[in-house]
């Protein structure tokens, strides 16, 4: 079964909420079970809408989950639970 957008952003910013808040794109790329290209388009729309922020630490990128991005999980758990409540 296919998965939709909003499934895939919410599978992305729990991998990075799981990790500590922060996470190296490869081991993303593994949690959110994504292609690095529909990674980056991904992780480029969830930086534009401020819900990830993209980090340089020694050379090293890292995805780190914000405020929002938080809300955003919280938000999507009450939606699944409102809708699998109905059977749909």
């Amino acid at each position: 079964m296919r998965r939709t957008k909003l499934e895939i952003v919410n599978d992305i910013l729990i991998a990075i909420n799981n990790s500590g808040g922060k996470i190296k794109p490869t081991r993303l790329l593994y949690k959110a079970n994504l292609s690095y290209r529909k990674l980056i388009e991904y992780v480029n729309e969830l930086r534009d809408k401020k819900m990830v922020l993209e980090k340089i630490i020694d050379n090293k990128r890292y995805y780190t989950i914000t405020e929002k991005g938080i809300m955003f999980i919280n938000e999507f758990k009450k939606i699944k639970e409102f809708s699998d409540s109905f059977g749909l």
